[in-house]
């Protein structure tokens, strides 16, 4: 992302990669699993006016190491609550895609304070049966040349990180206490939260983001017709900039 500057902390036994830029108050930006936090220029092609973006590689993402070769959103979420406090950052608005979406979830159950307003794309209280099949079939083997091209330009450790994190995406298949939001949990959530959700979406069905909206107290739903995971980008990512910005600048506000 243009204007952003590159910096490394080392915490929690691992080293972040993480940028930095803009003024005003903090915005957090959080990448989806398997992404980096060069996805976000597919999003913001500029630092959004009138915000410090706070954009890191989640623990062995991008430039971002993880000797322990092992990843929980829960962790992730301890890794950037680290990453805050060693910013100073006591108040923060933010946008997660996919495993950054539920990387907020645990920070927002674990610290409701901190966040005032965050936007969850493609966000599961829990992983459906659906979307444990497709981890099943992430895996290493048969991955054509465009895949590993592609992983090569996100990932800066080489391909045993890339190795790593398909380990760990066909893992999730078996998870059941790392993501699983209960509505009692997520109803102590404070922070005001926009809902996005693609309604063809093959890992988590549309019932999914009604789970979220029944269960978090400040929430608005916003779920686009024909459209899949992570609706975000190429032909939506204007719509999705402008809604975004405009609930965070708290224009949705009718509480």
């Amino acid at each position: 992302m243009k204007g952003t500057a590159e910096h490394t902390e080392n915490l929690h036994g691992m080293q972040m990669h993480f940028r930095v830029g803009g003024e005003g108050e903090p915005l957090l930006l959080l990448h989806g699993f398997t992404g980096s936090s060069d996805d976000w220029q597919y999003v913001f092609s500029e630092i959004p006016v009138s915000y410090r973006a706070i954009v890191p590689d989640l623990r062995g993402h991008g430039g971002s190491t993880n000797p322990s070769k092992e990843f929980t959103h829960r962790q992730s979420a301890l890794d950037i609550l680290e990453l805050l406090e060693r910013l100073g950052v006591e108040r923060i608005k933010a946008i997660g895609i996919s495993g950054g979406a539920l990387t907020l979830l645990h920070i927002a159950v674990r610290r409701p304070e901190l966040i005032e307003a965050m936007v969850l794309v493609s966000a599961t209280p829990y992983f459906p049966e659906q979307a444990r099949r497709v981890m099943s079939q992430m895996t290493i083997e048969d991955q054509p040349p465009e895949m590993w091209q592609q992983m090569r330009r996100r990932h800066k450790h080489g391909d045993d990180q890339i190795r790593a994190l398909f380990a760990q995406g066909n893992g999730f298949k078996d998870s059941y206490d790392d993501v699983n939001f209960t509505s009692p949990l997520l109803s102590t959530i404070q922070a005001r939260t926009l809902i996005v959700y693609g309604d063809r979406d093959p890992l988590y069905p549309a019932r999914m983001a009604l789970e979220l909206y029944e269960a978090i107290p400040r929430s608005y739903l916003w779920i686009l017709p024909n459209a899949e995971h992570c609706p975000i980008f190429v032909e939506r990512r204007e719509a999705f900039v402008e809604t975004a910005l405009a609930f965070l600048r708290g224009e949705w506000n009718s509480d």
